[in-house]
Formats: structure tokens, sequence, C-alpha cells
């Protein structure tokens, strides 16, 4: 996970403690295309690399994970967003869950904000952290408009991920493939 990730969730955690107003305005822009809500850039403008332009994906991901963040500020390093939903998943013996889990994966990077929300409303209702770092990560990688062979391989570890908190007696294997990485100031 990237030093930039780890900082940005350290910020949004110090938010959380010290100052319920500014999560108050990053779950708000949640209503807003990412990064569109002017009250919500005194706490996330400061992350994005100088040279990003207002659509760059990496900026996109960094308004997208505040706002989630603000919803349900329990982050827990490793508990992966998939994961966390798979254990809600095999807790509540729910196949509705499993659906919905299926349909976020099929997102594209403009519908994947709204599908994102009532993701995060299940972790909320069952008090489920996640690792908004790599869910931040992830969003880097998923929101590039012309990135599908990376996304294809973020919705596969998101399965993955899914499927093992989901179905715990399922063999699982230990390797995983090298990860492609989010570019914070390429995009």
């Amino acid at each position: 996970m990237s030093e930039a990730a780890r900082s940005f969730i350290s910020h949004l955690s110090e938010l959380a403690v010290h100052d319920p107003g500014a999560l108050a305005h990053l779950r708000r822009s949640l209503g807003f295309a990412p990064g569109a809500f002017p009250r919500a850039y005194p706490y996330v403008e400061r992350f994005v690399p100088r040279d990003s332009h207002a659509d760059a994906p990496w900026r996109k991901a960094l308004y997208l994970t505040a706002g989630l963040f603000a919803l349900h500020p329990e982050h827990r390093d490793g508990d992966t967003l998939a994961s966390a939903l798979g254990t809600i998943a095999r807790r509540r013996e729910s196949k509705s869950i499993e659906q919905r889990f299926i349909a976020l994966l099929g997102a594209e990077p403009d519908s994947l904000p709204k599908m994102l929300r009532p993701a995060v409303s299940l972790l909320v209702a069952d008090d489920q952290p996640c690792d908004f770092a790599h869910l931040l990560a992830d969003l880097g990688i998923w929101l590039r408009p012309f990135g599908a062979d990376s996304r294809d391989w973020v919705r596969q570890r998101w399965a993955r991920d899914f499927y093992r908190a989901y179905d715990l007696d399922s063999d699982a294997g230990d390797s995983e493939p090298s990860r492609p990485t989010a570019s914070s100031s390429a995009d």
C-alpha cells in the first residue's frame, strides 16, 4: 500500500476524532460527482498531486474514499471491502448481498460511486470495518477511463476476497499475482 494512501486515511481518521463537521461535509459530498463538492475541498485537495487535472482518477478516488470513510469511519488494515462484504454475507446467510456484490463488480467507472455507497452502508449496519487505504488504491485503478485490464484485475481480486470470506471452507490458494499500481500523478 502506498504511503500516500496511508497518510490520507490517517488524515481522515484524525478528522473523525477531532472534526465531526468535516465528516459531515465529506458524507454530503457523496451526493455529487467525486471532487465536485466545494465544501470537501479543504479536507482532500491537499492530498491531490499538483499536476492532476479535475478529472484525474486518483483525485476522484481520494474524494470518493473520503466520502465513504465519512459514512463509516472504521478502518482496519487487511480487511478489504470485498472480504468485509463476504463476511457479512456469510454471517447473514444472504444471497442478496452476494447478488449486490456481483452487480458492484460489473460497475463501470461512472456508476461505481453510486454503487459503493450502499455497500459501505452494509458495513455500517453490521459494524464491520474495512481497509480504506486498500480501497483508495483500488479505486485509483478502477476509475481510470481506459484501464480495463487493470480494472479487471481489481475485480478478480475483489471476487477472490469476497468468496474466500463468504465460503471459509474453500481451498484458497496462497499465491497472488503482482498487482498493477495506481499512479497518483500520471492520471
